[in-house]
């Protein structure tokens, strides 16, 4: 179960997994197994999420803008449960609608700008999940994992090509107000998709901790511990010289007094090197917001750090990136001189409709010098509960300093350096069964 997957083989054994537990029931009672086996087939619940993007990118440096028209379908069928055991499988394709004018990382359009969402069909999820443990949920396959606000552990859910995780994980509440989760991961399929030519799975060993205690009344507590060796040798994988290890703390909650609620969240992480990893593998992580929520309008000062030495910054390369430190996807990649980022985000609903605007003012760490600022702006709305739409827009300017030209280099899907500009704007509707 814990063995290293070959990626020909891996989804292979994935799939057979599952039917082999479905086999199971041969070894059930003769009188029980048919009919439960089969309501437990044939009474599940079927899914279906039809979601299309047009994605504008206008990036100094390219004559170019790119206008990425695509539609990713994901349909899927989670059986029920036999004698505690059941199925999940999931197919997910993303298709371009109409002409392609960006450059998908695949499709080689390098007169464009980056939308990096490739075409491609491949099974997204497919596992096997056991519940007869009490206060207990097991699986074994591919499936998304998500920690907390997926800072660290997440499934890249804005890209059309979503992240998944062949794993086995345990989540576990036993304990009074306590979530334990445990992963042990062998592949990482990346928004990229399994057919891009250098950038599809991640091989690696990794071991995930994960604890949430929410007794408190002031707010929930998670301390976690992520574990991440790389595999040698792979096509537009990590080195194993980054293979890290991530120990941190995060404590979030509200406080309501006098009609408003007061908003906080505080957490710190210490990453090191891991296995083979290098020993210039050596930054911290701090995040703090202070933030107030008046009848649903909130408005948040947040600062966070990510840190760089000139040499390493700190690195969170399964998180769901697109969240965090602006929407112009500028610092998918930590700069080695590290990151702070200070924003002032305001949100709330204006008849049904909502709406967030978010500005980010970035400098690095070492050496403190400027890299830029940007807006984010969004609105959306949701109809009958099975169709969202949404717009959405996001504008950085950097800034020319002599360090920021001279220091950094590209970020892995922004082939300009920090100070040049880019504007993004997002037309998007949903609609999910």
């Amino acid at each position: 179960m814990y063995a290293r997957f070959s990626k020909q083989k891996h989804l292979n054994i994935l799939i057979s997994t599952i039917f082999a537990g479905a086999g199971l029931s041969t070894f059930a009672p003769a009188a029980h197994s048919g009919e439960n086996f089969m309501e437990a087939l044939t009474g599940g619940k079927p899914s279906l999420s039809l979601r299309y993007r047009y994605e504008d990118v206008d990036q100094e440096g390219f004559a170019k803008d790119a206008g990425a028209s695509t539609l990713r379908t994901q349909l899927g069928y989670k059986t029920g449960e036999f004698y505690n055991f059941g199925v999940l499988l999931q197919a997910e394709d993303v298709r371009v609608i109409g002409n392609e004018r960006y450059n998908s990382t695949a499709n080689g359009l390098t007169q464009y700008p980056i939308v990096a969402d490739p075409e491609g069909t491949e099974i997204n999820q497919a596992y096997l999940s056991y519940s007869g443990i009490p206060d207990t949920l097991l699986k074994y396959g591919r499936q998304v994992i998500t920690y907390d606000n997926h800072r660290f552990i997440g499934n890249v859910g804005w890209r059309q090509n979503e992240q998944t995780y062949d794993a086995f994980t345990l989540e576990n509440k036993s304990l009074p107000s306590t979530t334990i989760n445990l992963a042990h991961v062998s592949n990482v399929n990346r928004f990229f998709g399994e057919d891009h030519p250098t950038l599809s799975d991640l091989n690696l060993n990794g071991e995930l901790l994960n604890v949430n205690y929410g007794g408190f009344k002031a707010g929930k507590l998670v301390g976690y511990g992520y574990l991440l060796d790389y595999d040698p040798g792979q096509a537009g994988g990590f080195p194993v010289t980054a293979s890290n290890k991530t120990f941190g703390l995060r404590f979030d909650g509200g406080t309501p007094f006098d009609g408003w609620k007061l908003l906080y969240t505080a957490e710190y992480a210490n990453q090191t090197d891991y296995k083979d990893g290098a020993s210039t593998v050596d930054a911290d992580y701090y995040y703090g917001m202070l933030g107030a929520d008046y009848k649903g309008v909130q408005v948040k000062l947040n600062y966070e750090v990510l840190g760089g030495d000139g040499v390493y910054g700190f690195f969170t390369p399964l998180a769901t990136l697109h969240a965090f430190n602006g929407w112009a996807d500028k610092f998918l990649t930590t700069p080695r001189d590290g990151l702070r980022d200070a924003f002032l985000s305001v949100g709330g609903t204006l008849y049904g409709t909502n709406l967030l605007a978010v500005y980010h003012d970035y400098s690095s760490d070492n050496l403190s010098y400027d890299y830029g600022s940007e807006w984010n702006l969004l609105a959306s709305r949701k109809f009958d509960k099975n169709i969202t739409l949404l717009v959405k827009y996001a504008s950085y300017s950097g800034d020319t300093n002599a360090n920021n030209v001279a220091r950094n280099t590209p970020a892995l899907l922004s082939p300009a350096t920090l100070s040049k500009d880019i504007d993004k704007l997002w037309l998007q509707a949903e609609i999910s069964f």
